[in-house]
């Protein structure tokens, strides 16, 4: 189940709300618990089984960490811990990938292949996967004691509105919530949180699905077919459709969060309006970058390291790592190592070039550079993406009529807009009056009719329209 079907919509979500406000403030967590149970069985129920004896297994290992009188015996529980999460991981989203690999390998020297039979990949197992990590390391570093109550944990792994794409969350972030809300469970906060939910959906719905359908038609032709300017509407259609799918998901997931009392961290700021990839990743999928910082980079050394060699290797590594994270493909692979590159050629010189040329000169060739790198992301096969590359350059600027058609335009300039509208003030202002202003009775009736009418326009897109993709199910 997904926040932009019309089973959860109409069915999951109202149902989910009757019964978390009915309820008592003591069996809150219950509802939710069991909520985020029902949500992640309902498209995976096989797979809820092995999440529930992973985090239960892991709340014990913790426990025994947190009581171990020497540092030998800690060291082992967290050994225990980390292979038991990072094990699962590399099972089911890895196996495959080292398999084939390992078979073209061998089929290239004449011997018998490996017999293996595919892993399927559960929803969302990067995301919680990584919370569970942060949280035995943060015990292990003493940032946080260990819960007592294990059905407390099981709620934080499980938490359906952050469960299948984030935000990833560490648990000291949320520790207060979910003992106690109510400081947080007002009226302005559930109609807010309800805008912000709106927002998102519409992003998703309204905006990255028609960007998605423009990108998955053009990525479907061969590379050899495809002119400069149909090659340029792909790339920048699916550069929209991951933004807006991606930071319209985290809305929903803020959003809901809000409306029960939770304050999840942001996850995008506005990324394209960046003046370099350091800046772009400052601002895109922000609790990854959080995360790989805290427990990858600052542990290789970070900044404080004695040579700029060993500074260059620890920010490649970390992307490449970041690249692999998304997705168990050489194209992801090759995605990270290109970010990673990027970001020494700017620790080495072309931070002072982007200072010398001014703001919007700079946006618009991070954003350029952002967009070539997606085409990596996008495709399936690096041969394909790199032929898909130079076609963007082979200046054939011949227009199908069908590419462009009433419907892509409009929301290739909405997205447009809604891109890069806050790099003026007036832009910003808008954004923090939405966000986080408070509305009183007069913008509440605005934002409600606004929400409603949203609404409604994605439930009638998502209920006339058999094509809703998901882009997690490949991270």
């Amino acid at each position: 189940m997904v926040f932009s079907s019309s089973i959860f919509l109409v069915y999951f979500f109202p149902l989910f709300l009757t019964f978390y406000f009915l309820a008592d403030k003591k069996y809150k967590n219950i509802v939710l618990l069991l909520s985020s149970i029902v949500f992640y069985s309902w498209g995976a129920p096989k797979f809820i089984f092995a999440i529930l004896a992973t985090t239960t297994v892991d709340f014990y290992f913790v426990q025994l960490l947190h009581t171990s009188t020497t540092e030998k015996k800690r060291k082992l529980f967290l050994i225990l811990s980390l292979f038991l999460n990072v094990g699962m991981l590399f099972y089911f989203k890895y196996c495959n990938f080292f398999i084939e690999n390992v078979n073209v390998v061998l089929n290239s020297l004449g011997v018998k292949q490996v017999a293996w039979t595919k892993v399927i990949l559960p929803i969302g197992i990067s995301f919680y996967t990584f919370e569970s990590l942060t949280y035995v390391i943060d015990v292990y570093r003493r940032v946080h004691k260990p819960l007592n109550n294990f059905w407390d944990y099981q709620l934080y792994i499980i938490l359906f509105p952050k469960l299948i794409a984030g935000p990833i969350i560490r648990y000291h972030e949320i520790s207060d919530q979910i003992a106690d809300r109510s400081m947080n469970d007002t009226v302005d906060n559930k109609l807010t949180g309800f805008y912000r939910f709106v927002i998102g959906l519409s992003k998703k719905v309204l905006i990255a699905n028609v960007m998605a359908a423009k990108a998955d038609e053009v990525f479907a032709l061969p590379a050899g077919q495809l002119s400069s300017s149909v090659a340029w509407i792909g790339m920048l259609a699916y550069t929209f459709q991951i933004y807006f799918d991606f930071s319209g998901y985290s809305d929903m997931a803020l959003g809901i969060g809000k409306m029960i009392g939770f304050k999840f961290p942001e996850n995008f700021n506005n990324p394209y309006t960046s003046q370099s990839i350091t800046e772009f990743w400052r601002r895109w999928h922000i609790t990854l970058g959080n995360w790989m910082r805290n427990y990858l980079y600052i542990p290789l050394g970070g900044n404080k390291v004695n040579s700029k060699f060993r500074l260059y290797f620890n920010l490649w590594l970390v992307f490449l790592a970041s690249g692999f994270w998304h997705g168990a493909a050489w194209t992801f692979i090759i995605w990270g190592i290109y970010h990673g590159f990027l970001l020494v050629l700017e620790r080495i010189f072309l931070l002072k070039v982007y200072e010398r040329i001014g703001k919007f000169p700079s946006m618009l060739i991070t954003f350029i550079l952002v967009a070539i790198g997606w085409v990596f992301f996008r495709a399936d096969k690096t041969s394909y993406a790199i032929q898909f590359v130079k076609q963007l350059f082979t200046f054939n600027w011949q227009m199908p009529l069908r590419f462009i058609s009433p419907e892509f335009v409009l929301c290739f300039v909405l997205a447009l807009l809604f891109s890069f509208f806050v790099s003026v003030k007036i832009g910003e202002k808008i954004q923090q009056k939405i966000y986080y202003s408070y509305y009183g009775l007069a913008g509440n009736l605005a934002m409600s009719t606004l929400s409603i009418v949203l609404f409604t326009l994605s439930l009638a897109a998502i209920t006339s329209s058999g094509f809703n993709p998901f882009i997690y199910f490949r991270f």
